[in-house]
């Protein structure tokens, strides 16, 4: 397994397992009816030679801690990564090629995390995946210094290299710059990206949309930049020789990521498809593939065909792969000899195991006291800083909004970038994305993915629109990342409309597999942060107050704030346990329910307060709880959010009223903007009096307390 070019060898045997993926990629889409054949094609002579001779893997234990990383952000070229999986011996047979694109199968369009061995990440949105190696690439950096910051260069068990795959789409897109220019600024000389610069997108030639000098942008991003052409001498001539060069350079460079532009001609050697838009996207069709086949010197006749020499070739990298694997076993071993106390804590983060008592640091907060939930969250943070170290995150340019900076602990980045704000150095905690919510997002997932640590990623609710297709993923792939979204409402009040969310707390609930979560008060945050940790099988989003929120005080007739892990609980109940009517609420607006109560207890009518910070954790109950909760003859409900009234007509019902804003906001302090909006406990007692009436309750509305 030579990785060195003056002795780079490229057999017989070599080139016809080359020519063999490109034929299952062919057999494949056809099979299925639709795909992508073209780069799986062009780019198979690539990604065999990665898998081969460069990428460290054991194909007998896909998750091997000591692993290099694949990532194949050009995911709807999933042929590229199943026919190396299958020829490499990961539990994949010739039928699952076959079953490509169908119902059930371990090869679905996009490759899949979690549902196919060997996939590390799922990709299909383009640029995603670019994002998330870069998040695996700061994630390994962060995990060697938890537990090996000592190791001379290349010699510590926790070094592995982050290797990528992308196409001129990934280039294309937005995220692809945010990602990249960080990582060229974090110097993560961890992470390879191959850029398959094949010229061509659905839409054919990308000269019609695509001019930019690509190696130069990465240059200017401060990247390792290699240059790989194999059309340079006007014939198509695929060097491999050439490509393994940049491989091992790329690898050898360790101070800064780097970027290899790999220029193929897409569909190679289909004769009359290669080089357009055709192949991209489609199946090349019976005469096509055909043609093809008889320029590899196959039968056209025959399909999925892998002779047993080229599979049995192949497959001796699996041998490669556990002997490299028990040679990492001995120096993990020895470094856990070394280091007892590390070790233990190694164990516990990559199982994401908390530790006994973490809870118990938790800040409890005195009632009374004013506190903005945001605020609330930072001081959180700063206490659960000692208690786990695998927590870790910062903010998207706005670690002073979001409070999202660990009191005290160092900032994740190369030495000379360190500032008098945030000192720190390359294994920190703090994170700095930049102005970046996309990139943050997919840099989170790729953190999460990668290993034990738990990120966080902190910017305005109104932006999680730059970052819903990553959020989106998150849930998709049931990552433990939380993210903390500020300044939740029209409260964060002269900013203005630009700035206050209003649909954006449903749009978000209506992401399958999403928690969000707006708690009331600062007690009920800290009970939301030790939810949201205990869970480490889905993502969640913090909705947090810019502005300050008393702390209520529960030693009454308060309920405590423990109920905010079932989603939703009694915070107040109506005298007697009876209610007429029940409010909804969320997040400040409990503040305003809690004042409506008083007002209609005071006139009579028996009134209970739910707090419901979170709808899917609320969901997630028993039908008793939630039926306890919300007894389902009580037909008088009010719904009070700042926001659009989206989903709450499932809660409220047909007699139901919702408190809402079905409007964008105002720029003005955020008292006046409850006020002239009708965010007010007087509007909610309007409607809950309406709602009382619609609900045909004797003596709705009339507020009467003697019956006459």
């Amino acid at each position: 397994m030579s990785r060195n070019n003056s002795t780079f060898e490229w057999s017989d045997q070599d080139r016809r397992a080359v020519d063999v993926v490109r034929a299952l990629a062919m057999d494949a889409v056809e099979e299925a009816g639709s795909g992508h054949p073209g780069t799986a094609m062009s780019l198979a002579p690539a990604a065999y030679l990665l898998f081969q001779r460069f990428l460290r893997h054991d194909p007998t234990d896909p998750h091997w801690p000591g692993r290099d990383r694949f990532v194949l952000s050009c995911g709807h070229s999933s042929l590229t990564l199943y026919i190396q999986l299958y020829l490499s011996g990961y539990p994949m047979t010739l039928d699952d090629l076959k079953s490509l694109r169908k119902w059930g199968s371990l090869t679905p369009g996009h490759p899949e995390h979690g549902h196919t061995a060997g996939v590390e990440t799922t990709t299909g949105p383009l640029g995603q995946g670019i994002a998330n190696a870069v998040g695996m690439a700061m994630a390994a950096r962060r995990e060697r210094g938890l537990f090996d910051p000592d190791a001379p260069e290349g010699e510590s068990p926790f070094d592995h290299t982050i290797w990528a795959f992308a196409s001129d789409g990934d280039i294309e897109e937005g995220i692809s710059h945010e990602a990249s220019s960080l990582a060229g600024h974090q110097r993560l000389g961890n992470l390879v990206l191959l850029y398959d610069d094949n010229h061509i997108s659905i839409e054919d030639d990308t000269a019609i949309a695509l001019s930019e000098d690509v190696r130069a942008r990465y240059a200017a991003y401060g990247w390792d930049v290699h240059h790989v052409d194999w059309t340079e001498n006007g014939d198509y001539e695929e060097n491999v020789a050439a490509l393994a060069s940049a491989f091992a350079a790329a690898k050898a460079e360790t101070s800064r990521p780097s970027f290899i532009a790999l220029r193929t001609i897409i569909g190679w050697p289909a004769p009359n498809k290669k080089n357009t838009g055709k192949i991209h996207g489609s199946a090349l069709g019976a005469d096509e593939v055909a043609a093809t086949k008889r320029i590899l010197s196959m039968d056209p006749a025959e399909t999925f065909v892998v002779p047993d020499d080229v599979l049995a070739h192949a497959r001796e990298v699996s041998d490669r792969g556990r002997a490299e694997h028990a040679t990492w076993n001995e120096a993990f071993e020895a470094w856990r000899a070394a280091n007892p106390v590390r070790a233990a804590e190694y164990d516990r983060i990559s199982t994401r195991t908390l530790p006994p008592g973490w809870d118990t640091a938790l800040p409890r907060f005195e009632a009374g006291k004013a506190l903005a939930t945001r605020a609330a969250s930072g001081e959180v943070l700063a206490a659960l800083a000692p208690v786990l170290p695998e927590l870790w995150g910062g903010s998207a340019d706005l670690a002073e909004s979001n409070n999202t900076t660990m009191k005290g602990q160092p900032s994740f980045i190369p030495e000379e970038f360190q500032t008098k704000e945030f000192p720190g150095d390359r294994y920190g905690r703090t994170l700095h994305f930049g102005v970046r919510e996309h990139a943050m997002g997919a840099i989170c997932n790729g953190i999460a993915l990668h290993g034990g640590t738990r990120p966080y990623g902190g910017t305005f609710l109104i932006f999680s629109d730059y970052m819903r297709p990553a959020v989106r993923l998150a849930a998709l792939m049931k990552l433990p990342v939380t993210f903390v979204w500020t300044h939740d409402s029209i409260g964060l009040g002269e900013d203005g409309p630009t700035h206050q969310p209003v649909e954006h707390l449903w749009a978000l609930r209506a992401i399958p597999g999403l928690d969000v979560v707006r708690p009331a008060d600062a007690n009920e945050t800290a009970v939301a942060w030790r939810t949201v940790l205990g869970h480490t099988d889905r993502p969640a989003g913090l909705a947090l107050t810019r502005q300050k929120l008393p702390t209520l005080d529960r030693s009454g007739g308060l309920a405590s704030a423990e109920g905010v892990a079932k989603g939703g609980y009694v915070l107040a109940d109506a005298d007697g346990g009876q209610p007429d009517v029940i409010i909804i609420a969320t997040g400040s607006e409990v503040e305003l329910a809690l004042e409506a109560r008083d007002t209609l207890q005071a006139e009579g009518t028996p009134t209970r307060v739910v707090s419901m910070p979170c709808v899917e954790w609320f969901e997630a109950q028993t039908d008793a709880y939630r039926q306890e909760v919300l007894p389902p003859g009580v037909k008088a409900r009010v719904s009070v959010e700042a926001g659009i009234a989206l989903g709450w007509r499932a809660y409220v019902g047909d007699a139901g009223e919702s408190v809402s804003l079905e409007h964008f906001g105002a720029s003005a302090d955020y008292k006046t903007l409850f006020l002239q909006f009708g965010i007010t406990s007087e509007r909610v007692v309007a409607a809950a009096k309406a709602s009382l009436i619609k609900a045909s309750v004797k003596h709705a509305g009339r507020g009467e307390t003697t019956g006459n």
